[in-house]
């Protein structure tokens, strides 16, 4: 873009300022960024549901690993269509756990007493963890299908019928 300065304004002196600083950054490699907030999205599940077991970068190949190092301006090869069964395993037990674990809490602590998800996670009003777990699906290339069929099974093994049939 063009930015259009007074004159007074040309001959001032001191440090360069912000508009022209960001004008100098590069652009960022967005499937990059995107690599990447798939990963926190996934360590944050793993911290919040407290899953243990869970190795974070096992679920990437060895092309996914190497771009989280990598500067998000540089354009590198990110997993294509085609991946490793055993890394679509890994990842597809990785969503039924988060939806598991997210039904888990939800029940053990309504039956502890009776709070709704958004009063048992206070911070996150919203967030419906199955539902990131079916978005995440998407991007990891596990069928979202499979795991709202899983979402309503563990709502009807935890009793919680009517939500199952919603």
């Amino acid at each position: 873009p063009v930015l259009d300065t007074e004159d007074a304004w040309v001959s001032v002196e001191g440090p360069v300022s912000i508009v022209e600083l960001a004008l100098e950054q590069k652009c960022i490699h967005y499937p990059l960024v995107e690599h990447q907030f798939v990963l926190c999205t996934i360590l944050y599940a793993i911290m919040r549901l407290s899953l243990k077991g869970v190795k974070p970068l096992s679920l990437f190949d060895s092309k996914g690993k190497n771009a989280f190092f990598k500067d998000l301006t540089s354009i590198q090869l990110l997993p294509s269509g085609d991946m490793d069964p055993n890394v679509l395993s890994i990842r597809q037990q990785f969503l039924l756990k988060v939806v598991s674990a997210a039904v888990q809490t939800l029940c053990s602590s309504q039956k502890e007493r009776e709070v709704s998800e958004e009063e048992y996670f206070p911070f996150e009003k919203g967030k419906n963890w199955p539902t990131l777990a079916a978005d995440l699906a998407q991007y990891l290339q596990i069928s979202e299908d499979l795991v709202r069929r899983h979402y309503v099974c563990e709502l009807y093994s935890y009793g919680m019928d009517h939500l199952g049939e919603e």
